[in-house]
């Protein structure tokens, strides 16, 4: 376990509901590409608020569960429990048995709880005594860390945070977006309660299915090889991208041209995703793990190799 950093959170220079809408964007992306998105930021800004919209609007199940560290595999995949009436065993099965699951906080527990969710978002299935069960589909886990403070948590390895396609931080509101927020705060009914389904579980899955069909030119496909391979090659890194991490890639950027109402990929998708989808799967020169701080360097680098490679047109 670590000890709490004097690290701050990063602040962007665009405008706030720009940064908002694209953090949306980024969500659905990672949804419909069928991977899953860590939330690294401060408490309060609106990681759980933008969970259970996205779900509701989509019209799928939503589940939260509170990291803590005495959870169990089994309060998050479920348990077998013994039936004396009958002699038999009933399978409960736990949260994570829904379309959107937000795992708040989930370096607060223990690395085999850990363990046991990051395996159920790569399988998409769950074995509860020798029994393996289906999880529902879409599924998408959305999971939450607070980077500033580390007292009394497990911090998840490379390895682990591999397993999400996207780290995302949505950061502070601006103080326009933040004046909406605290007038819409004191109205009666919940913002949620507003908020009306516009797509089905089937048309989300048939979106997933439309993703595969996104063109991609040859130049653009070029393009994304050639940041993946200055990753491996700059002395600014000691560890590159992985095959995995630009399949990863390649997979957002057709689901975020997707969401962006195309049908092509265009290099401005690439170059949107790069960060999301890089910056945790690439260690720093200098840096001993995955912390804020090796994150941001990352993410500079990433963007600095960026300006390096001329877009094809």
């Amino acid at each position: 376990m670590t000890q709490t950093t004097s690290q701050t959170m990063p602040r962007d220079s665009r405008p706030s509901l720009e940064l908002l809408r694209e953090v949306v964007r980024l969500a659905l992306a990672a949804l419909l590409a069928r991977g899953h998105v860590l939330f690294e930021d401060v408490p309060g800004v609106g990681k759980t608020t933008l969970a259970h919209a996205l779900a509701r609007t989509l019209g799928l199940d939503f589940r939260r569960i509170q990291f803590t560290s005495d959870l169990l595999p089994s309060d998050v995949l479920g348990v077998s429990v013994y039936r004396p009436q009958s002699g038999d065993f009933e399978t409960r099965p736990g949260p994570i048995f829904a379309n959107v699951v937000l795992a708040d906080e989930i370096n607060r527990a223990p690395p085999r709880t850990q363990s046991g969710l990051l395996e159920a978002m790569q399988e998409g299935r769950v074995t509860i005594d020798n029994e393996t069960y289906d999880l529902p589909r879409p599924f998408l886990v959305m999971a939450t860390q607070n980077p500033l403070e580390h007292h009394g948590t497990y911090p998840l390895p490379e390895s682990q945070l591999d397993r999400f396609l996207m780290r995302v931080t949505i950061g502070y509101p601006g103080r326009e977006a933040e004046r909406r927020i605290l007038t819409e705060s004191s109205v009666v009914e919940p913002v949620m309660g507003r908020l009306r389904a516009v797509l089905t579980p089937m048309q989300v899955l048939h979106l997933q299915q439309r993703v595969e069909e996104v063109e991609a030119d040859e130049a653009i496909v070029d393009y994304l090889m050639t940041v993946v391979e200055r990753t491996r090659a700059t002395p600014r890194l000691r560890m590159g991208v992985s095959p995995r991490g630009a399949i990863a890639l390649y997979r957002a950027a057709r689901a975020f041209a997707l969401t962006n109402g195309r049908t092509y990929l265009v290099p401005d998708d690439v170059r949107s995703l790069v960060v999301p989808c890089l910056a945790h799967r690439i260690l720093p020169s200098g840096v001993s793990g995955a912390t804020l701080d090796a994150h941001q360097q990352a993410g500079h680098i990433l963007e600095s190799i960026l300006d390096e490679i001329e877009a094809p047109v």
